[in-house]
């Protein structure tokens, strides 16, 4: 056939040509200039990176007449043969077709025999992960003390199936899948030449379709050349190549991001009428996705994001005012979701599904936020908590004979009540109330958390030397009242109040059946209330657990 595809016309030459694999091609060519070039070299990385392309390179600089060199000359009998594909001293194996032990004996002998003209006699094997396990093992004390005229080339696309011995005894150089841009500027230069018009935005649907590979996305480029005549758009691209518009792929992340179910399962519809592949679509929409957290991280970040830059901007744009988090709970549940349409025989409809989950989530909160929040929620709790209708409310004069400044000191309590207290001429029944409101005021002062547990608590006797506390409320207020350091509080107040020493004596109210029926229906009540408050769901939703137990505090 008179036609050369054009992974194959433009094939780079030299070492300069190569796109992308700068790491590789200086080693070399340090190598080559210092003489300092092993015997036998292993290229490793995915396909259509130029493995095969580099290994021919180094043949040529090599065996060029004015070599070894990091240049060749390409003009040459080696240059022009190793090129051609019919060098008489450059030996190009297929691992696959050639793996048994036998061909690997027959390579064996010939190494022995000098180069017909060349420098060096150069054997390279592609895919030298195929040779079989006795193959590999005829090739060992070769590989490892071949004559000085001899160089081995090995190329594969996975390393890790190679035998370790085999792989000490190489100088490995690992390829790189090449970035759409760089793609994109070669497959442009190649246009310039051959004359046609296409669009760059046409060049990176064909640049991403190669997924990092040069070979493939020149064999797409083969495609569409053939295909059409005169300029190409981007629509007939799209046709040919069977894949949908990044324009589409933008319009359903938004109407995603914009809780539209509606135009999200439209849009869904129409590209599975025109016979596009669905689960396809998926995985564009999870990379999307994927893409769209990474811009969120910050500029910096779309470093990381292997697409053209006009697309980084939409990006950009997109997320602007979706939180991350939100971002974070979609891209989790695509790729969570993505094993259930592969192996979905209705794809379409898991799509939907899918989606339809994804339309009920909720935009997460901030952590910080969402912890202050579940705090406000317990004050709420516990602020609005009625008291028990047996317990008296405080009077309404509640610290009216207090002084000017406010609050009744101590030395003023301690006066007005310790002489007739002393004397035991006061009338118990009529003062204790008005008693405990005023050592209640003095603990709400000096000792608020205190206070709190005491709120309902009563002063149920007291006499000249002694009283009794009678605490009402659930079992951790009384167990926080009894603790060691709060009662010796307790004590210190109560006999500063009274200018004595008073034994005090805390105990818990005993409730009747009904009223402890009453307390359990209204903790009940309590408990309900907060399983169901909005910021409760929305923990349990996000952190994907459970409600273990309910305390009110």
């Amino acid at each position: 056939m008179s036609y050369l595809v054009l992974a194959r016309k433009y094939r780079p030459q030299t070492f300069d040509q190569v796109v992308k694999q700068d790491h590789v091609s200086r080693t070399l060519t340090n190598a080559i200039s210092t003489g300092r070039v092993a015997h036998a070299i292993l290229f490793s990385g995915p396909r259509g990176t130029g493995k095969t392309t580099v290994a021919r390179i180094m043949a040529k600089a090599m065996n060029c007449e004015v070599g070894p060199t990091s240049v060749p000359c390409n003009e040459c009998r080696s240059c022009r043969e190793i090129t051609a594909g019919r060098s008489m001293d450059v030996f190009e194996i297929d691992g696959a077709s050639n793996n048994s032990v036998d061909q690997i004996r027959e390579l064996r002998e010939n190494v022995k025999y000098s180069p017909a003209y060349s420098l060096y006699k150069i054997y390279i094997i592609d895919e030298v992960h195929m040779l079989s396990m006795a193959a590999f093992n005829a090739l060992l004390k070769t590989l490892e003390e071949p004559p000085s005229h001899v160089m081995f080339v090995f190329a594969t696309t996975e390393p890790q199936k190679i035998p370790i011995t085999i792989l000490s005894r190489c100088q490995r150089h690992d390829f790189k899948l090449i970035d759409v841009e760089s793609i994109i500027r070669h497959l442009e230069a190649i246009c310039i030449k051959e004359g046609m018009d296409i669009a760059a935005e046409s060049l990176g649907l064909l640049a991403r379709q190669g997924a990092g590979s040069m070979r493939d996305a020149l064999s797409l480029l083969d495609l569409v050349m053939s295909t059409t005549a005169g300029t190409i758009t981007n629509q007939q691209i799209l046709d040919i190549l069977g894949v949908v518009d990044r324009k589409t792929i933008f319009d359903l992340a938004a109407a995603l991001l914009g809780g539209d179910i509606a135009q999200v399962l439209e849009i869904v519809d129409e590209l599975y009428s025109s016979g596009y592949d669905m689960k396809k679509l998926y995985a564009d929409l999870v990379e999307h996705f994927r893409n769209l957290v990474v811009v969120k991280l910050g500029e910096k970040a779309s470093k990381l994001v292997d697409i053209p830059g006009h697309e980084i901007n939409l990006m950009i744009e997109q997320v602007k005012d979706v939180p991350g988090a939100f971002l974070n709970q979609v891209f989790d549940l695509l790729f969570t979701e993505e094993t259930t349409l592969g192996h979905s025989s209705q794809p379409k409809l898991a799509m939907e599904m899918i989606f339809m989950r994804l339309h009920q989530i909720k935009p997460a909160l901030p952590i910080d936020e969402l912890i202050a929040k579940l705090d406000n929620l317990r004050k709420d709790i516990y602020e609005t908590r009625p008291v028990d209708s047996d317990i008296e409310p405080e009077p309404a004069n509640r610290g009216a004979s207090t002084g000017s400044k406010g609050t009744l000191s101590e030395a003023e309590a301690t006066a007005e009540h310790t002489a007739p207290y002393a004397a035991a001429t006061f009338d118990v029944n009529q003062k204790i109330d008005e008693i405990w409101q005023k050592i209640f005021s003095i603990l709400s002062e000096k000792h608020p958390s205190l206070a709190a547990n005491l709120k309902n608590a009563v002063l149920k006797n007291l006499t000249d030397q002694s009283l009794e506390i009678e605490v009402s409320g659930n079992g951790f207020n009384i167990s926080m009242i009894r603790r060691q350091k709060n009662v010796a509080i307790i004590k210190k107040v109560c006999n500063d109040f009274f200018g004595k020493e008073m034994d005090v004596r805390i105990t818990a109210k005993q409730n009747s059946s009904a009223e402890n029926q009453r307390e359990k229906s209204l903790a009940e009540g309590m408990e309900k209330e907060a399983l169901g408050h909005h910021l409760v769901a929305d923990a349990v939703e996000i952190f994907n657990g459970k409600v273990v137990d309910v305390k009110i505090l």
